[in-house]
């Protein structure tokens, strides 16, 4: 006879809630782990549960080994070397280690000018408020009205003094993908840092991420299918001098004394993998998540949507759009059943405030109220796209087409 227990208990109500489930329609705010991320990091729990400063035996050793190799993995997706590679908790802490830590610098040196966008995300605003009460000056540029930092306003408020230029990768509300290329080109020339948040692009956007102009780049790992609580700061040298950051806390010396603390290697085992199969099957990833977007399009189209951002720059696998009328959480609602999607960034989504990516880019007050976010992946399962549009049609009063 076979007995069963709380887990099987469990694992059977888990599959019965997963079957009635609406589709997961919220990439951008987290990602599902990748299977095969799920088994590597579930090996380092389990079996190779060394600590990583442990050099006297043989599990240590181990776990030593997939650190490095995950330092490996995550800076071979940037053309990074392994040891520019600091992990951190997530690409807010990256984020805050990036600027606030190069502020010591700045002050010693008197560059006490940073310039950002409107655009970007909480992570980076609130450290660059925090520069702004201790006296540095912070210059946010404004977004064009297709969501996008024009290159020529970065150039035009480049001053002496600036010590820090910090413009995200892709968007994380409109998916709308920044001239990064470009405005890297324009500081060849300049002693400026240039810090960028690629929470949303790093393992999507490949060949802007590798250009050696980019000093510092942030890495999240719950946006390409790894667990949360895991990420990466890659502090690029300038020749043979390293970025001159200093820590946030101390104690232990880990991760060359920027950020001390016994490595969680089960989650850097698990961020190494995500990185690894990200690099090796970007284009097939990109391809599947067109075809998502161009079936959700066929779909959608037809009842008038407005795009709030650049569709050109638009990254392939996030819609953001207002419908004519339509409000967005009472869209959320109608489509709960069917797909889950949102309304903006998860950092800002509990407090129902105004998007500020939009309203920056000077959007009218309905268009704002109205902007519903779809952000998808390879691992999304198939949607039913006419449901979803003939439940927002209902919203309209009008029919389709």
């Amino acid at each position: 006879m076979t007995v069963a227990t709380p887990a099987d208990s469990l694992v059977g109500a888990t599959a019965d809630s997963a079957a009635e489930r609406p589709v997961y329609l919220d990439c951008n705010a987290t990602t599902p782990v990748e299977p095969r991320v799920v088994a590597e990091v579930m090996a380092f729990l389990a079996d190779e549960y060394g600590n990583a400063g442990s050099r006297t035996h043989g599990f240590g050793q181990a776990a030593k080994r997939r650190v490095n190799r995950a330092r490996e993995e995550v800076a071979r997706v940037v053309d990074a070397q392994a040891d520019e590679v600091v992990f951190t908790s997530g690409a807010t802490e990256s984020n805050n280690l990036a600027i606030l830590g190069l502020a010591p610098e700045g002050e010693r040196n008197r560059r006490t000018h940073i310039v950002s966008s409107q655009i970007e995300h909480k992570a980076v605003l609130e450290p660059l408020e925090e520069l702004r009460r201790r006296g540095f000056e912070v210059t946010l540029l404004p977004p064009t009205p297709g969501g996008w930092v024009d290159p020529d306003e970065v150039r035009r408020s480049l001053r002496p003094d600036t010590l820090l230029v910090s413009i995200m990768a892709t968007n994380n509300e409109t998916g709308v993908i920044q001239p990064i290329s470009e405005i890297a080109a324009l500081l060849a020339d300049h002693e400026t840092y240039f810090h960028v948040d690629a929470a949303q692009a790093f393992g999507k956007l490949i060949d802007p991420l590798r250009h050696h102009r980019i000093d510092l780049l942030s890495v999240s790992g719950h946006k390409i299918f790894a667990p949360k609580g895991i990420g990466a700061l890659v502090a690029r040298r300038r020749g043979y001098r390293r970025i001159p950051l200093k820590p946030l806390f101390y104690g232990g010396g880990q991760e060359r004394g920027l950020r001390p603390g016994t490595l969680p290697v089960a989650l850097i085992a698990g961020l190494g993998l995500a990185a690894s199969l990200a690099l090796r099957e970007h284009g097939e990833r990109i391809q599947q998540c067109e075809a998502m977007k161009e079936a959700a399009l066929a779909a959608l189209e037809p009842l008038g949507i407005a795009f709030n951002g650049d569709q050109a720059r638009m990254a392939a696998h996030t819609l953001n759009f207002s419908i004519p009328g339509v409000d967005s959480e009472a869209a959320i609602v109608e489509l709960k059943d069917l797909v889950a999607i949102s309304n903006g960034s998860a950092c800002t989504s509990q407090s129902y405030e105004p998007s500020h990516v939009l309203t920056a880019a000077g959007l009218p007050d309905e268009r704002v109220a109205g902007a519903l976010r779809l952000s998808w992946s390879h691992l999304t399962p198939s949607v039913d796209w006419v449901a979803v549009a003939e439940r927002l049609r209902r919203l309209t009063g009008t029919a389709i087409g």
